[in-house]
């Protein structure tokens, strides 16, 4: 039975998404607004039933349940209930009302459960497989737009590139451990493996994998092009839940079976970090499409992120999951933005559009200001206290050099955020844009809300991602 609690978060999600598709096959009437209402109330039940499951690794270290996989978790399905709100107006207004959509949240958001939670090298490559064939539909899910096909094809590429080094990478930590558990690599790597040249290059394999799959620079090919491509719910759902799972499992494997190693990959992943917030950073400025514009911030953040995995740390790893949380928040209210930009039920999505939008809709501008001003990392908002524990965790653990990078880079993005508020607050334009649904109001009401006033009540989301560091690191303390 305990093992049977453990796996009914899956089934529940597993077990929903077969029976609206089988639903949704046989009906004869269009019934995708009842079985996207349907997906987000099995969320909600998902996400109960997770804080409901015992802790503790099942079936013979196959699977892993803790404090840190439960944050994980729900960050996951906020970006994806996020996505799936969004997604109603959007998709009807374009016309791709399929209930094919939702069906394929709730299976990629099961694949990213089994990432999070797993404790063995093969129920790693299992979780992302069943997330990605998912994902890769999505990005092509305006079959009639030639730029969203072009997506599909492009994130199929990469993935099945990733997913290739991934495996083997997976296959040489295998050679050399001996043992795919997670328990076992730790135990083969803290001893005479350690100086193997072979497992290093395995996890060398593994951590590039793992880096396409976060977007991280330079292995960020074609993210703004999917970013740009893909419907703007699809990208929203992209630019959260995914990222979140990935980074989740990226943690648990890097300071879990990989720590006796530390030293060998820490220069690694410092690179990787630098890399991706100066491409983010500068590759944005020139950007007049602001989905593509997301797309090379959300490469910066990754990098952001990518400092507290570099630290090494609890205070690293606590560090991080308080960024995820922000980001995911922000990163909704963003696209919510992005999505109520239509006129005439056509998207709009060039950054000088924005044009005007104060005077026409104050309450709109104000929202999309915060958040950009806080994607800016500009105090008092959330965003500058995310990019302030990842500085301090990389201080802490004497990244100086990453940590100064991060400061130039911050104050250089803040350029192109800071270009999109004054074009909706000097600049004019044409007003018109489409009434917006209340599900897209609701979203972008939340994130700013949370955004702004992030400041007044810190110490719930601290005390959470403290809580799910120590489940990283149980034998630390701050």
């Amino acid at each position: 039975m305990t093992m049977f609690y453990t796996m009914l978060p899956i089934l529940c999600l597993a077990v929903s998404g077969m029976a609206m598709l089988l639903y949704g096959v046989f009906t004869t009437r269009d019934h995708t607004f009842a079985i996207t209402g349907t997906a987000i109330v099995v969320l909600a039940i998902t996400g109960r039933l997770i804080f409901a499951a015992p802790d503790g690794r099942m079936f013979h270290g196959l699977f892993l349940t803790s404090d840190f996989t439960r944050f994980a978790d729900m960050l996951v399905l906020l970006g994806a209930a996020g996505a799936l709100s969004l997604s109603v107006a959007f998709n009807q207004r374009v016309g791709i009302t399929r209930f094919e959509y939702p069906v394929l949240i709730m299976f990629a958001v099961t694949g990213m459960i089994v990432l999070v939670s797993a404790a063995n090298l093969l129920t790693l490559y299992i979780g992302f497989e069943i997330q990605s064939l998912a994902l890769y539909i999505l990005a092509a899910f305006a079959r009639s737009d030639l730029r969203s096909s072009e997506a599909g094809l492009k994130y199929f590429i990469l993935g099945a590139l990733s997913s290739g080094i991934l495996l083997y990478g997976i296959s040489l930590v295998y050679g050399f451990s001996g043992t795919t558990g997670f328990v076992g690599i730790a135990h083969a790597f803290g001893g005479n493996a350690t100086a193997s040249i072979g497992s290093t290059v395995g996890i060398v394999f593994v951590l590039v994998g793992l880096a396409f799959k976060i977007s991280a620079a330079p292995f960020h090919m074609w993210t703004p092009d999917v970013y740009e491509g893909a419907p703007s719910p699809v990208t929203a759902f992209f630019a959260t839940a995914p990222k979140v799972a990935v980074f989740a499992l990226l943690l648990r494997l890097m300071l879990g079976p990989f720590a006796p190693m530390l030293t060998q990959w820490q220069d690694l992943v410092q690179i990787l970090a630098a890399a991706s917030m100066i491409i983010g950073a500068i590759g944005a400025i020139g950007q007049t499409n602001i989905k593509r514009l997301m797309g090379y911030s959300s490469i910066g953040h990754m990098g952001y992120a990518l400092m507290g995995l570099a630290a090494g740390t609890l205070a690293g790893v606590r560090a991080t999951m308080i960024y995820l949380a922000i980001y995911v928040v922000m990163s909704l209210g963003t696209f919510g933005c992005i999505i109520a930009m239509s006129r005439k039920g056509r998207p709009v999505e060039r950054i000088a559009d924005l044009a005007g939008m104060a005077s026409e809709d104050g309450r709109y501008a104000l929202a999309m200001a915060i958040l950009m001003w806080s994607m800016a990392g500009i105090p008092p908002l959330s965003g500058f206290f995310g990019k302030f524990y990842v500085f301090a965790a990389a201080i802490d653990a004497h990244l100086d050099v990453l940590a100064v990078i991060g400061v130039a880079t911050s104050v250089v993005a803040a350029f192109y955020y800071l270009r999109v508020i004054k074009v909706m607050y000097f600049d004019s334009g044409t007003p018109g844009f489409d009434k917006r649904t209340v599900g897209i109001n609701l979203v972008i009401a939340v994130s700013a809300i949370a955004t702004a006033l992030f400041v007044f009540y810190p110490s719930p989301l601290s005390t959470i991602s403290s809580l799910a560091a120590h489940a990283v690191f149980p034998s630390q303390g701050f």
